[in-house]
């Protein structure tokens, strides 16, 4: 769990350093370079990301709570939709003029839908702190911009584009979890 807790951190820390320490950050990039700088946060970022990954992995179950049954359908949908919305901004349809912080509001969605089909301490810790860390970046973001100036929508078909390619890393996604063992469409879990 001491693995899973410091990747999360990790994870907080290197994508908010540059809301909470503007200048230390503008520093770092003008004494090292913009790329090199950039380098550096994305070698903690992937570091954050294996020490959560293999902290969940290796951390015992304990129960908290128990999941609802069939809750593992609504957990589907969610999924679906986490997805699409995840990829909104870069489809660049309608939808992107519609929705202020599409990856992050799909990885909201994400860590939502996990919650509904894991109740154990090791997964409130991951999706749930992955879910508050979306929430509180959307919030620094917004204070630090200020008012959202809206995209020119572009036209619909990219929207479809993207809902068939969401079906498409939706059966991706679920095929990696029958892989190591997690089947994704039993309904009920026990």
């Amino acid at each position: 769990m001491i693995k899973l807790a410091i990747g999360m951190g990790l994870w907080w820390g290197g994508h908010m350093f540059k809301r909470l320490a503007p200048s230390l950050r503008r520093d770092m990039s003008t004494a090292l370079g913009n790329m090199p700088s950039k380098g550096i946060f994305g070698v903690v970022l992937l570091i954050s990301t294996w020490l959560m990954v293999s902290g969940y992995r290796q951390a015992g179950i304990t129960p908290i709570y128990s999941p609802l049954p069939g809750m593992g359908h609504l957990n589907n949908l969610l999924m679906l939709v986490a997805i699409f919305v995840f990829g909104i901004g870069h489809a660049g349809g309608p939808l992107s003029a519609k929705i202020r912080h599409p990856m992050l509001w799909g990885t909201v969605i994400w860590a939502f839908a996990h919650l509904l089909v894991n109740g154990d301490l090791a997964s409130i810790v991951l999706f749930g702190g992955l879910g508050l860390w979306a929430l509180a970046e959307m919030r620094l973001i917004n204070q630090h911009e200020g008012p959202w100036e809206r995209p020119m929508p572009g036209d619909a078909i990219r929207d479809m584009k993207l809902a068939m390619a969401s079906l498409f890393i939706f059966v991706v996604i679920a095929g990696i979890h029958l892989l190591t063992g997690h089947n994704p469409f039993l309904g009920t879990y026990p």
